[in-house]
């Protein structure tokens, strides 16, 4: 199954570097224009995107004219601007928009934002890949070079958290409530525990990574 495609409209290319760096890092592909006009031509030939991220000013054609065109090709938008007045919000969310985020913003809440909107339009891809395990989290299984892995849940949900946040801190208390639920109020040691075993059963001891006083984190072998 391919990434999921996502559209990214910007002209500041500082913002945008760092958006389309994390969304790759997490396992999207990213297509970047820095001009509305340019962006609204482009989909005359290419338009299978599964999300755009539309800034709101912009040269050549303003985020809200281009949301026009996403909608003629069924493409959600989550617009991201700087514009703080609560018209233009309105005006956003009114016309269709899937999301208005406001300037500056943390990339974990874009992150957990585009999932959302993903999950919900029933486009997001849940298959994500890590060297050579691929893991199926609509289907639950985990295989490595083609052969399963058999894990209990849980661990199978702790390995999910990591792998759908490779390279990225994720803390006990977030793994806690993504698998656990909010209401959880038992030992939090239970996800050392696990994190234990996923190293041990798949061989990741230096990959899986204890961030002090952080979390944990799945990446590459450290060198």
């Amino acid at each position: 199954m391919a990434a999921n495609r996502i559209l990214l409209v910007e002209d500041d290319h500082a913002i945008a570097d760092a958006v389309a760096l994390n969304l790759r890092t997490v396992g999207y592909e990213v297509v970047f224009f820095d001009d509305g006009g340019i962006a609204a031509d482009s989909l005359k030939t290419d338009h299978s995107y599964d999300l755009a991220l539309l800034d709101i000013m912009l040269p050549g054609m303003d985020g809200f004219e281009l949301f026009a065109r996403m909608e003629k090709y069924n493409i959600p938008v989550i617009y991201m601007t700087a514009r703080t007045d609560s018209e233009s919000e309105v005006r956003g969310l009114r016309d269709g928009a899937e999301d208005y985020i406001v300037k500056p913003f943390a990339i974990v809440t874009l992150l957990v934002r585009i999932e959302k909107v993903l999950t919900r339009t029933g486009r997001l891809n849940q298959v994500y890949r890590y060297r050579d395990f691929t893991l199926d989290a609509e289907n639950r299984t985990l295989t490595r070079a083609g052969e399963p892995i058999d894990l209990p849940p849980l661990e199978f949900d702790v390995f999910t958290v990591l792998i759908k946040n490779k390279n990225r801190t994720v803390s006990r208390d977030r793994i806690l409530n993504e698998i656990w639920g909010e209401d959880y109020f038992g030992d939090i040691r239970t996800v050392d525990v696990r994190i234990a075993n996923l190293r041990k059963k798949l061989g990741l001891s230096e990959e899986i990574r204890t961030i002090s006083k952080a979390g944990y984190r799945l990446e590459e072998a450290r060198k």
